[in-house]
């Protein structure tokens, strides 16, 4: 197996992803999947030393468009069995994918105004990334240094998530999601479309997080407009609450459980209640 050359890491979020691999002609496979041999016969898989990858994981390196793209696994990683990577995935050293994970999955179908072609590429898992069985990471997304994905987590197109994240188990990050660094979601919550989290937000386990405010789908007269949820640095919102399109929590706000979130909420203060109202102050 060989290497390829070193590339240019690129900033986001302050974690460190490396550039992805660049597509290169198909192959024109008579099938689309391969195990790590044929991949690696077919001069479409690079690694460095101290791979470990299982005889079942399953590669498929052709995207819906025809196009195929390498896939990277640097020095360290493991590759559980019966997880499926798809080619334009970059794995770091020292990952961990563990059984029944699918990382690369080109987004194919209608969704919010636009229909994808099944384009893949773009996917990059930083180093010491632990992602649990059962997650699906789709294409163009990236994971910062030493985050971890529970299991049957979704990541959906674009998602960039920062270094140190922990996300829970059963997550759906809906696309271009934006997630900084030291972020902890708790398990079963929904954070939508172009959400942004800020660096040490703290997510209770079940929070719902709403972008469109009039709820139009397939309308051929009206486009959604989407306003999406924001959560300023530091911010804290409790267990089952829900949060509606277009609200900032604001810096190391705390939401109290249960709470319906349809202001904004001012940095430093403590709101709970339905709507959630300003009770108080955060002592610092």
């Amino acid at each position: 197996m060989t290497s390829p050359e070193a590339t240019t890491p690129e900033a986001a979020l302050d974690a460190t992803f490396p550039e992805g691999p660049p597509a290169t002609p198909s192959p024109s496979p008579v099938d689309r999947e391969f195990t790590a041999a044929e991949l690696e016969q077919a001069g479409l898989l690079h690694t460095d030393r101290n791979v470990v990858i299982s005889r079942f994981a399953v590669f498929v390196p052709v995207d819906e468009l025809g196009t195929a793209r390498p896939v990277v696994i640097r020095s360290g990683a493991v590759i559980g069995p019966f997880a499926v990577v798809h080619g334009g995935t970059t794995v770091g050293e020292q990952v961990r994918v563990e059984e029944h994970t699918v990382l690369g999955k080109p987004e194919l179908g209608y969704a919010i105004g636009q229909t994808h072609a099944g384009s893949g590429g773009g996917t990059v898992v930083g180093a010491g990334v632990v992602i649990r069985s059962g997650a699906v990471v789709y294409a163009d997304v990236q994971v910062g240094l030493d985050a971890l994905i529970g299991h049957h987590t979704l990541l959906r197109t674009g998602v960039r998530i920062g270094a140190d994240t922990q996300l829970g188990h059963n997550l759906t990050v809906e696309r271009t999601a934006l997630i900084g660094r030291d972020v902890r979601c708790s398990p079963g919550s929904h954070i939508t479309s172009s959400t942004v989290l800020a660096d040490r937000v703290f997510l209770g386990a079940g929070v719902r997080t709403i972008n469109d405010k009039t709820l139009t789908w397939r309308d051929p007269d009206r486009r959604p407009v989407l306003a999406p949820p924001r959560f300023d640095t530091g911010a804290k919102v409790g267990t089952g609450c829900v949060v509606l399109g277009g609200v900032t929590v604001g810096e190391h706000a705390l939401v109290g459980a249960g709470s319906l979130i349809t202001y904004d909420i001012p940095p430093g203060t403590i709101a709970y209640g339905s709507p959630a109202r300003v009770r108080g102050e955060v002592a610092r």
